[in-house]
Order: C-alpha cells, then sequence, then structure tokens
C-alpha cells in the first residue's frame, strides 16, 4: 500500500495552500512548466482521453494579447503575474484515443456524439486543471486560478479555429477544435498581500454517507 503524505506534503498541497493575486518578481523556468505538465499529465481522465491543451503565457507580449478579454478585477493580477496559464480543451480528443486507448476502439464512443464530446472534453478538462494546480503546488509554486474573463475574446485571439469569426490557421495546436476552459495565474506568491483565509463548509454541511 502506498504510504499516505505527511504533514508538511498535506500542508503543502491543501491546508495551507491559498489562491494568490500579488507575485513575488521571481520567474517561473520553462523546465518548471514542464515538470509541472508531467506530473498532471498522470491524473485519470475517462478513457484517458486527455482532452487539456494548455497555453502557457510566459513574456508580457503574450499577457497583453489576453488583457481584453480579463473582467477588471482580474488584470492587475494576470499582468503582474509570471506565468498565466489558459486551460483549454480540445473538443475532437478522440482522435487522439486510438494512441490513448488503444486496447478498444474508444473513438468510435464519441467520433458521432458531439453533446458527449463536448461534456467529456470539458468535464475531463476541468480535472487536469485541478491537477495541473496540484502538479504546481507539489513543484513549490503558487495558483491563481480564475474565471473572470470573455471565454469567445480568449478563443478567438488563442483558438481562432474555435472561434465562430473567419477562418484563421491553428497557430498552437494544428488539426484541433480548442475551447477555453479556465485560468490560472502562476508564480511565487507574495503571502504578505494575502487575505483572511475564507471558511470552508464542514464534512456534514457538504458530504452525506449512504
Amino acid at each position: 500500500m502506498s504510504t499516505p503524505l505527511n504533514a508538511e506534503g498535506l500542508d503543502l498541497l491543501f491546508r495551507e495552500a491559498r489562491t494568490h493575486n500579488a507575485w513575488l518578481n521571481k520567474p517561473v523556468s520553462d523546465d518548471t512548466l514542464r515538470q509541472v505538465y508531467e506530473l498532471m499529465k498522470w491524473g485519470p481522465t475517462s478513457a484517458n482521453a486527455s482532452p487539456a491543451r494548455i497555453l502557457f503565457l510566459r513574456t508580457p507580449e503574450a499577457r497583453q494579447r489576453l488583457l481584453p478579454a480579463l473582467s477588471q478585477g482580474n488584470v492587475e493580477k494576470t499582468m503582474s503575474a509570471p506565468v498565466t496559464a489558459i486551460i483549454g480543451y480540445d473538443g475532437r480528443f478522440y482522435e487522439q484515443l486510438p494512441k490513448l486507448f488503444p486496447h478498444a476502439d474508444a473513438r468510435s464512443w464519441f467520433a458521432n456524439t458531439p453533446e458527449l464530446a463536448e461534456v467529456t472534453a470539458r468535464r475531463n478538462s476541468s480535472l487536469q486543471g485541478a491537477y495541473l494546480m496540484l502538479a504546481a503546488r507539489a513543484l513549490g509554486l503558487d495558483c491563481g486560478p480564475m474565471s473572470g474573463f470573455d471565454q469567445a475574446k480568449v478563443d478567438h485571439e488563442f483558438f481562432p479555429a474555435a472561434s465562430s469569426v473567419g477562418d484563421f490557421d491553428q497557430e498552437y495546436f494544428p488539426d484541433s477544435h480548442i475551447k477555453t476552459n479556465f485560468l490560472c495565474n502562476l508564480g511565487y506568491g507574495d503571502p504578505a498581500k494575502l487575505f483572511p483565509r475564507s471558511p470552508r463548509l464542514d464534512f456534514d454541511e457538504a458530504c452525506k454517507l449512504l
């Protein structure tokens, strides 16, 4: 049996981890971002579908492209973050299933059922986004996930094949149909600028044992 994490590990991932809105002037290396992905990719998804597609915006120029899509409350925290991850999902993830799930014809489960493909892609990319945050925390990074943005604008700017406006080349992920799920700032948070921690529901408020 696996050995449970010790208290320090549980604090790092959950109990002491916070959502950060202010960042130290400390860069995040490309190697660290690769390590984040190499950890998160092992998290389970339906039929090993792995629909998440991620853009790591590492430069001021890249984040400026994101700026018009951000809600006002998310502008400063994003412009000052070392990295902003756009967690998207490939609506045609099933084209990769012959590689990812070779012991069954899993592609046929989704190829002609667009509603099932969409809900599967969104649900499982959300899971993968959570795995990304846990992986980032495990590697010493802080996270600031966000949903305050205009999805259509992000899709148009970064995943144009998913946009309804015009015909564009798919710059980053050729031959795919990607939409944005959510954003997550990554870096080394400034603990001096944290808000007091908000409460959480108790077990009996959120859970029932049947």
